[in-house]
């Protein structure tokens, strides 16, 4: 009981602070705090329990994830015993899944008559399709399979976004070994699998602009943009092989 009013000011001093010093402590303002913990409450069905409500459940996940806090550390700072912080954050992480049909987006095709500066040369594209790697700590006897090949232990997460940088599908979990194209045929072949519109060999069009080829169904095309380590086919669509480019040519442009 003691803790009570030390729990209470913790919380009071993180939410009445201002935005500057919300978003170095959370990674985001206080109005974007307070709306992610509605839509968790509202749509996640995060609950308040007597001794803590939602904005201490989703201030302890937002710390851990902004600053990779351990637990001990958390535990000091909001006043809370370890399996507390355990618990809480899963109840957290639960509820952030369950709304995956809010933050993961329904792509669409770049119309024939955009005038997009960046995606209007590529016809009926929904997005892009990239890997990155996420550093992890693992046991000793797993590192070897988790190393990956610029020598840092990592999982290989593959993500999906729409041409308004939205995400549309995410994989995560596979060793830092395992080569992109082995994450993309998982993704296409396991249970909940990565939905991609399978188009009917058709015309070839070949674009010099942008030194690209992509098959065209009708007068629709439907693919994604990926980079060279995922394979070039109906719906994937990588650099073309025939000519050199340098990422200094895009650095100046924002994504």
């Amino acid at each position: 009981m003691e803790r009570i009013p030390l729990q209470i000011q913790n919380m009071a001093d993180l939410l009445e602070a201002s935005d500057e010093d919300c978003r170095n402590k959370l990674r985001m303002d206080r109005t974007s705090f307070y709306r992610l913990c509605d839509i968790l409450q509202n749509v996640g069905r995060l609950k308040s329990f007597k001794y803590i409500n939602v904005y201490e459940k989703v201030a302890m996940f937002l710390s851990i994830l902004a600053h990779h806090s351990k637990n001990r550390c958390v535990k000091f700072q909001f006043k809370r015993s370890r399996q507390t912080v355990l618990k809480e954050f899963h109840s957290v992480q639960r509820s952030v899944l369950k709304l995956h049909y809010l933050l993961l987006v329904k792509p669409h095709p770049v119309a024939e008559d955009s005038n997009d500066t960046r995606w209007g040369k590529f016809k009926g594209c929904l997005g892009a399709l990239d890997g990155t790697h996420i550093d992890v700590h693992v046991p000793s006897l797993d590192k070897g399979r988790y190393r990956n090949c610029k020598g840092q232990v990592s999982i290989n997460m593959m993500v999906v976004c729409d041409m308004n940088m939205s995400f549309v599908y995410v994989l995560t979990g596979w060793e830092g070994s395992t080569t992109d194209s082995y994450v993309l045929q998982d993704a296409l072949n396991r249970e909940h699998d990565l939905k991609v519109p399978r188009a009917t060999l058709g015309n070839l069009l070949y674009n010099r602009h942008q030194q690209v080829r992509a098959y065209l169904c009708g007068n629709a095309c439907t693919y994604y943009l990926c980079d060279n380590g995922y394979p070039n086919c109906e719906v994937f669509l990588i650099p073309y092989k025939g000519v050199r480019y340098h990422l200094s040519e895009w650095s100046h442009r924002r994504p």
